[in-house]
């Protein structure tokens, strides 16, 4: 293996390193390097794809086993979006059935089995330069997994239902019950009770009274 360094010529090729095993990614950047290749890494296979349209690179090496997006799916992702974007898949030994199956269907080039080592890479690099082959898998991608491929326009968060108008109950709760009749009131009158100090004054005019009408009826000899 050559001096291993990093490619500064803006017209080298691009190759996207997606792996999220760091002794395979540091192993396959150095390999690239000394074939003048601008390394751009990528440890997600979801994010990967996004990486691909914005870089548009000329090599994709992808492994197969990625978290949020396998390799073969994100394969056929980057397929779909066309371009002559060549893919070469990198698998361990006890997944080379699966990696053979996966490169037929996204239409890779090839697969490499891991660790990859610069004679391995060297055998096939004259299929990496060779004619793009078919992806008949694209057929089969819509149901592969047909809703998580609809994604947000933007990252504003899940979609909530609409509020409800003035008066309505909010989603989910009960309407209140409201009576059919309302209830007859009822006003009970109310009677004032009588003030103390005129309770007296009625008391003593009574007296006056009652004492004034037996003293004319004495003075009239009606009382003895």
């Amino acid at each position: 293996m050559g001096l291993v360094t990093d490619v500064d010529d803006e017209m080298a090729p691009t190759v996207l390193l997606v792996d999220n095993n760091p002794m395979s990614v540091m192993r396959l950047s150095n390999l690239f390097k000394t074939k003048n290749f601008a390394v751009e890494i990528c440890e997600d296979g979801d994010k990967a794809v996004d990486e691909y349209i914005r870089l548009d690179p000329e090599l994709v090496v992808l492994s197969l086993d990625l978290p949020s997006l396998d390799g073969h799916l994100a394969a056929l992702e980057m397929r779909e979006h066309g371009g002559e974007q060549r893919i070469v898949f990198v698998a361990p030994s006890r997944m080379a059935e699966l990696a053979t199956n996966a490169a037929y269907s996204a239409g890779a080039v090839a697969w490499l089995q891991k660790p990859v080592s610069a004679e391995t890479l060297e055998a096939i690099w004259a299929k990496i330069e060779g004619p793009l082959p078919e992806a008949p898998g694209l057929e089969d991608l819509d149901q592969l997994y047909p809703e998580d491929r609809v994604k947000p326009e933007d990252d504003s968060g899940p979609i909530l239902p609409p509020l409800p108008l003035p008066g309505q109950p909010l989603p989910g709760l009960p309407l209140p019950s409201l009576p059919l009749e309302m209830p007859e009131l009822v006003v009970s009158p109310t009677v004032e009770p009588m003030k103390k100090g005129r309770g007296k004054l009625f008391i003593g005019l009574f007296i006056l009274l009652f004492i004034g009408g037996a003293a004319a009826a004495w003075q009239m000899g009606y009382l003895p």
